[in-house]
């Protein structure tokens, strides 16, 4: 899954800012391209060539096969690999883009402020594509200033992940965790805490700071950016006060610099996953880390929880990728409906049954595919997961199922990568010792604002 590099920003933004300036971004303004929105013809002898995605396995090859049977004439050039920024935004500005392209919905408010995408009311009409069946969150992260700018694919949820035994040891129910009491979780971390001679052993609770603080503020009734992603939030008391409470908890537990290098030996994804080895005592996460346990070690003693904000109610801070058309692509029409296909119900449907009948074979326990349709994933977790005896991981299913429609995205903004960078930054230097959170964020915000002003302008 594409993640942000902060590092590598601020060349970016400089590229972009050129590409602007030269006339490299929407200098093609014929039917191929489309000027306003997704035109042009197609059909015997297209083709169509992707960027940023690839065919790990089968979710994603039987979804591109079933495009391959809708539309036979089309040859598909698929370039596996992750989403490039810089090689992206330097195609666009060649004239030479790929059909397609594959990446994180938090980007997509930068790019189609900036031109280097088209917006798809066009396409979403001429192809009657069903977005209502998309999750709310999923729909507002991929439109900007209005307009459909994207299509969403995967629909990842955040979750509390727990180590029952290191919630045992610390003499509690597992079960009875309710990140909506911030004094009782704090007692609970250092409880779950173990460090012996200056090295950490087991971590108690992971806040994952500070790519989680968007979740920690709307816990404390917070959101970090307006709704229309025009005015940023950071300096907000009660974000202040969430990166506070969840910088302390890291600093009660042996500190950010001990955690990190603690962290950095982790494999989340392998049979020495460390909740199988009792290095973690509670974390926040996405829910593919629970799918990938599920496959590696069945018999984990875990128990996954809605995280909960501070009136008791379940929040969930959602992502994931989605397919965007680039300014300038040759074959719109066609990218059009492999979007379409790509996320339609009933493909969906026929990839998450082509993983359970994987899974079943193996003998390994599914949890199913979370899409970002919600209509297929009606289907999926009715008709197509079905109980697999492993009790810790059927309980996680229906607690992942119980958040999705609670999820909430950080709005999509024209300087979302330099609004990114200003709060994690301040994060950093929080969980460094470098700045107190006032101060940090207080700072974030003049950086954040300053971006968005001159990226809106």
């Amino acid at each position: 899954m594409p993640k942000y590099h902060p590092g590598r920003i601020p060349a970016v933004a400089l590229l972009v800012a050129a590409l602007s300036a030269c006339g490299g971004v929407g200098a093609n303004s014929g039917a191929s391209g489309g000027g306003s929105g997704v035109t042009g013809g197609g059909g015997a002898g297209s083709s169509l060539t992707t960027m940023g995605f690839g065919l790990p396995d089968e979710i994603a090859t039987v979804r591109v096969d079933a495009f391959k049977k809708a539309y036979p004439d089309v040859k598909v050039a698929i370039n596996e690999g992750q989403f490039d920024e810089q090689a992206f935004l330097s195609a666009v500005a060649s004239g030479n883009p790929p059909d397609v392209v594959y990446l994180g919905r938090e980007r997509i408010g930068s790019y189609a402020a900036r031109g280097a995408i088209q917006p798809l009311d066009d396409c979403v009409s001429r192809e009657k594509i069903a977005t209502d069946d998309f999750y709310p969150a999923a729909q507002q992260q991929s439109k900007y200033d209005g307009k459909w700018y994207a299509i969403p694919e995967f629909y990842n949820s955040i979750v509390l992940l727990v180590n029952n035994k290191a919630a045992k040891d610390a003499g509690v129910d597992p079960a009875s965790i309710d990140t909506s009491d911030w004094d009782a979780l704090a007692k609970l971390a250092e409880k779950m805490n173990r460090v012996r001679d200056g090295k950490i052993e087991r971590f108690g609770f992971y806040p994952k700071l500070p790519e989680f603080l968007p979740l920690w503020a709307k816990a404390n009734g917070a959101d970090i950016l307006s709704a229309d992603g025009r005015t940023a939030k950071l300096d907000d008391p009660k974000v202040v006060e969430a990166l506070d409470y969840a910088g302390r908890l890291v600093e009660s537990q042996g500190g950010w610099k001990k955690l990190k290098a603690f962290t950095e030996t982790f494999d989340y994804f392998g049979e020495e996953n460390p909740f199988a080895t009792d290095k973690l005592g509670a974390m926040l996460t996405e829910q593919f880390v629970i799918s990938a346990m599920a496959g590696t070690t069945p018999d984990a003693d875990i128990t996954v929880l809605p995280v909960k904000d501070r009136q008791g109610n379940p929040v969930n801070n959602v992502g994931g990728n989605a397919w965007v058309i680039p300014k300038g692509a040759k074959h719109p029409d066609v990218a059009c409906r492999w979007m379409k296909t790509m996320t339609s119900a009933d493909t969906w449907i026929a990839a998450a049954k082509a993983r359970a009948d994987k899974r079943a074979k193996e003998g390994k326990v599914n949890i199913g595919t979370y899409t970002g349709n919600a209509k297929a994933d009606d289907v999926i977790f009715s008709e197509v997961v079905k109980p697999s005896g492993h009790r810790a991981y059927d309980d996680a299913v229906k607690t992942i199922r119980s958040v999705q429609q609670a999820g909430f995205v950080v709005p999509p903004s024209a300087a979302a990568a330099e609004f990114t960078k200003a709060w994690q930054d301040a994060g950093n230097r929080v969980l460094l010792g470098e700045r107190t959170p006032a101060d940090a964020m207080k700072q974030a915000q003049q950086q954040a604002q300053q971006a968005i002003d001159e990226a809106t302008q």
